[in-house]
This record gives C-alpha cells, sequence and structure tokens, in this order.
C-alpha cells in the first residue's frame, strides 16, 4: 500500500497532447449547461410528480427499513466497488503493464466513486488515472488507453445487461411510456448478439489498430470474457442496493428493478447531470410508479449513501494522502 503514495517523476519522454484551450473551454461550457439543465428539468419534473409526498412519509419508509435490508444494501454497494475496482486491473492485464494490484484496485474505486459524484466521468476519471499511473511510468498514450478500455468495458456490460433484460421482460419499457406495439425482445436478442460478437472477433488473429501514438489491439478471448462479467456484474450489484432497499410489498422483483436501474443510470450519463442527480430519480420513481412513492424515493437515499456519498467521501481521504505523499 506504502508505493501508492510514492511519486515517480512523469517519463520524460512523455509528449503531452495539446489541445486548443478556447476549443476546450467552449465544449465543456456546453456539457456544463446541459447538464444543469438537465438537473433544473429533472428536479422540475421529479417535485411534480412527488408533489403530493409528505417528508414524515419519506421519514418513516426510512425508519422501517430492518436492519437487514440496510446490510444487504451495503454488501451490495460494497461488491460493486469491488467490481468497479477490478476495471483497472483488467485494463493494465490487457496494456501488459505490471502496477501493483491494491494500488490499482485503489486507484479505480477512487475514481469512479469521484466521477460518479462529480460528473464528467470520463473527463475526472482521466485527470485521476494520470495523476495516479504516470507516477508508475505509463506514458500519457498509455493511460489514454486505459482510460478508453473503462469506459468501453462499461458500456459493454451496460449494452449486454439491457439486452438480457429485454429478453426476459420484453415489456418493461412500458413502465416509461404508454405500451407501444413493438418487440423489444428483439432488440435485446440484438444487444446480446453485439456482446457476443465482441467475443467472438477476439478468437480471430486480427491486426492491431494504430492511431497517432496509441495502438489499439483486440483483447484476447479471456479478457473479453472478463470484461462482460466484470461489468454487468458491477451493474447489477449497484441494482440490487435499491432492491434490498425496497419493502417486500409491492416489490416488482430483482430482474424490474435490475432493468429500470439500467435505463435510469444510462438516461442519467445521457444527461450530464453532476451525479445523475435528479435525472436518475426521476426515471426510476416513473419506472416503479406503482409502488409507494416514499417507499421507492426511501431506496434512492439509501443508494445515493452507500453508492455516491460514502464511496466520495472515501475517494477524497485517498486522493488527499496521495496528493500529500507526492514529492513535487
Amino acid at each position: 500500500m506504502n508505493d501508492m503514495f510514492r511519486h515517480r517523476s512523469p517519463d520524460p519522454g512523455l509528449k503531452p497532447i495539446s489541445v486548443p484551450s478556447a476549443r476546450l473551454t467552449l465544449g465543456s461550457l456546453v456539457w456544463k449547461t446541459i447538464g444543469v439543465a438537465a438537473l433544473a428539468v429533472s428536479i422540475w419534473l421529479l417535485s411534480r410528480q412527488l408533489r403530493s409526498l409528505s417528508f414524515h412519509e419519506l421519514e418513516a419508509s426510512l425508519a422501517a427499513l430492518p436492519p437487514t435490508a440496510w446490510l444487504a444494501s451495503f454488501g451490495s454497494a460494497v461488491t460493486a466497488y469491488m467490481f468497479l475496482a477490478s476495471y483497472d486491473n483488467l485494463a493494465l492485464l490487457y496494456l501488459k503493464k505490471k502496477v501493483s494490484p491494491l494500488y490499482a484496485s485503489t486507484c479505480g474505486a477512487a475514481t469512479y466513486a469521484f466521477a460518479h459524484t462529480v460528473g464528467a466521468s470520463v473527463v475526472s476519471g482521466a485527470i485521476i488515472r494520470y495523476r495516479a499511473y504516470s507516477a508508475k511510468g505509463l506514458t500519457g498514450a498509455e493511460i489514454a488507453t486505459l482510460v478508453g478500455f473503462c469506459t468501453f468495458t462499461f458500456v459493454l456490460g451496460l449494452m449486454a445487461l439491457a439486452g438480457l433484460i429485454l429478453i426476459v421482460d420484453p415489456f418493461i419499457v412500458d413502465r416509461f411510456t404508454e405500451p407501444l406495439p413493438i418487440n423489444f425482445s428483439s432488440g435485446g436478442r440484438l444487444l446480446v448478439g453485439l456482446a457476443m460478437l465482441y467475443f467472438i472477433f477476439s478468437l480471430l488473429p486480427l491486426p492491431a489498430l494504430k492511431i497517432r501514438n496509441i495502438r489499439i489491439a483486440y483483447p484476447a478471448s479471456a479478457v473479453t470474457l472478463l470484461q462482460l462479467f466484470i461489468s454487468t456484474a458491477e451493474i447489477i450489484c449497484a441494482a440490487m442496493i435499491i432492491y434490498f432497499a425496497l419493502p417486500a410489498e409491492g416489490n416488482p422483483g430483482a430482474v424490474v428493478v435490475t432493468g429500470v436501474f439500467v435505463l435510469s443510470f444510462a438516461a442519467a450519463l445521457v444527461s450530464h447531470s453532476p451525479g445523475g442527480l435528479g435525472v436518475f430519480e426521476l426515471v426510476f420513481v416513473t419506472g416503479l410508479s406503482d409502488m409507494n412513492g416514499p417507499d421507492v424515493l426511501a431506496a434512492l437515499l439509501v443508494f445515493r449513501l452507500f453508492y455516491f456519498v460514502l464511496p466520495f467521501v472515501c475517494s477524497l481521504a485517498v486522493m488527499s494522502v496521495f496528493e500529500f505523499g507526492r514529492k513535487s
């Protein structure tokens, strides 16, 4: 663990990639504006949907949660972050770079805990990883590849899991819209088929792709299988935080809760709202509108506590120790 807080000078041959500052500022401003707008609209819509909600009812729903529900939700959150922490180790395996597994796991968990809360997960995650892995001798190109690999792994898992849910419960989309004359199971099979195609390609001797100074080789079959397993397992564990916090009465089951979670989380990511705040809750409450509103909101508060707030506090502590341990 000590080597995590030792600083090594970045590779002297590392050439930073210059980006026009005006363009970067404009792009950042646009996405921040979109995120704030999404946050404002979502909170307004959510307040309309929950206008009959009493804080006393919400307090009663939280108080009614048994200790076993709190423990199960907390255990699901810990397990989810264990899978999140393994993203970086898997990326380093793909890059064939040797970094202490504990160092990489700590970096991965802290990165996601920070990025989930702050928002702009790709950008904020890239900055944290650059600080951590440049101290271990990785070049800018290698760190960029690592960030891209981790991002793609999550998207791959989200796509595969969404496909499986649509196959098992093709009518889950009707929870968000009026019933549509569309067979969503076909779309589910397409998503699962794309994920399987990604694995099949790993069995072929495909040439590496080179973009500037970044070389992108197709992952080995063992790596692609681990990508699918780790990403889907992490999302399921995150959904189980809410599932265990919901009361047994009226609970639609793990498959429906996971499906609603996947759609809510995807909407939150697309919105660029900080931490998905407002957007995630709006979509989730809509998807479980047949349940008691205070109970659903209480479960979402438990999720926010265990998946966002507590990990964020821990990530700040880890990053503080790392930064203070650096030798400038």
